[in-house]
């Protein structure tokens, strides 16, 4: 066990802390934590626009007419399905702030890249407009992708000097327009002239071309139950080296599981089947129970069942904090981080759960996950509910009593240790 946790420790942590401290990877914790409060927002005006309650749709029509869900429809298009415009903005300025650059010179450079690879659609009237669906999930990698690009390019000619310096006496907010024009500029020509070489391709836009070929390659991956596993066998192993493993995952699967996760709420408002079971809130709500590790059980045998004052103190005092998912005080005051005995149930319980609940909504026991954003804090039982309805609140039930039952001869052997301990020392 020694010798396996060395080779843990010289192969993985170097890769973890390289990675944690990565500025892209920085940049896209960063666009999505900045997002979150919109996407929460926009997936609760989606749930009251169809809650699945009998004769909820016939009330609202008599209430407020027959067009009655766009009233919430419209909230939720203007958050969730146009996200990659939030994600650009926030991931953006965090480069930005990162190399030290103006950030309204970054924000506008990437949006405008974006723009320019989105592809506009000719109205009846002879207009052009941009398909809401292009600025959804169907465009996040793409707005990801330009947003690294565009601050690069800036950064470049920021580098180079390439900027028109004003004198001293002109107003500061009117000198910075004139610095960011050269900068913009080398933007709009390298992303207009990408524009110009993907239409004489059979795709016809770099949005086409990103979406199939990164795209959907990367969500076919990340849908699946073996990327899963090993993803949570990843991230729990950091955690047991005191690395804050959910970060570092986070930052790389979170676009994948949004889009996932996108899909399944634009299937939901359509009343369509919903095409996913793994989403970000089949992570967050259905193998984060308690936190990562799964560790609410533990918590509850900690605080019913612990005989030495250690872990009944530590019980007491995590107990609460685990309701809403906060498992820190566990992980490093019990601790289960460089503790070769209790890393094992803290790995094996998320993997138990995300293979429970796989085939529980893969037999049709429980629903696919509604595409609603909740906060990462909302308790389980209540968090299953609002994703996957009461099934999925009584798979949260099932999932707790689960983690009790894999923590606790751990949990007992930890416990009776500490109890001899204790009387050694009075």
């Amino acid at each position: 066990m020694q010798k396996f946790i060395e080779m843990l420790e010289n192969k993985m942590v170097p890769i973890a802390i390289k990675l944690d401290g990565n500025r892209y990877i920085t940049a896209i914790k960063d666009g999505f934590f900045g997002v979150m409060s919109l996407l929460i927002i926009g997936s609760f005006f989606l749930l009251l626009g169809n809650i699945p309650v009998a004769g909820y749709a016939d009330f609202m029509a008599s209430w407020l007419g027959e067009s009655w869900k766009s009233y919430f429809n419209v909230p939720y298009d203007i958050t969730m399905n146009i996200m990659t415009l939030y994600v650009i903005i926030a991931m953006s300025r965090s480069l930005a702030r990162t190399y030290k650059l103006d950030g309204i010179s970054a924000i506008s450079s990437a949006l405008v890249a974006f723009l320019l690879l989105t592809p506009f659609v000719e109205l009846k009237d002879g207009g052009f407009g941009i398909p809401i669906t292009n600025l959804s999930a169907s465009g996040l990698f793409l707005g990801m992708l330009v947003s690294v690009i565009a601050v690069e390019i800036v950064r470049y000619a920021e580098n180079k000097g390439w900027k028109i310096k004003m004198p001293d006496s002109v107003p500061e907010n009117v000198s910075r327009s004139f610095s960011a024009l050269i900068p913009a500029l080398l933007v709009i020509i390298v992303f207009n002239i990408v524009r110009i070489l993907f239409s004489f391709t059979p795709y016809g836009t770099f949005q086409d071309f990103i979406f199939h070929f990164l795209q959907l390659p990367l969500l076919s991956l990340g849908s699946t139950l073996p990327a899963t596993l090993i993803i949570t066998l990843f991230e729990g192993s950091l955690w047991g080296f005191g690395i804050h493993g959910s970060n570092i995952i986070g930052g790389i699967m979170k676009p994948i599981w949004f889009a996932l996760t996108a899909d399944n709420a634009a299937a939901f408002a359509a009343g369509e089947q919903l095409p996913h079971i793994i989403t970000h809130q089949f992570y967050s709500n259905f193998m984060k129970v308690g936190g990562f590790g799964g560790t609410i059980g533990l918590t509850i045998l900690m605080f019913m069942k612990a005989k030495s004052k250690q872990y009944k103190s530590l019980g007491k005092l995590a107990i609460g904090p685990g309701i809403f998912g906060i498992n820190e005080p566990v992980i490093f005051g019990m601790p289960i981080v460089l503790n070769p005995i209790m890393i094992i149930p803290f790995i094996l319980t998320p993997i138990i759960f995300a293979i429970v609940a796989y085939v529980a909504m893969a037999t049709g026991l429980v629903p696919f996950t509604n595409g609603t954003n909740i906060p990462w804090t909302t308790p389980p039982i209540i968090a299953g509910f609002i994703v996957s309805g009461w099934r999925g609140a009584l798979l949260n039930v099932v999932q707790i009593l689960l983690s009790m039952l894999i923590y606790y001869p751990f949990f007992k052997s930890a416990d009776r240790i500490a109890v001899k301990r204790e009387q050694e020392n009075n």
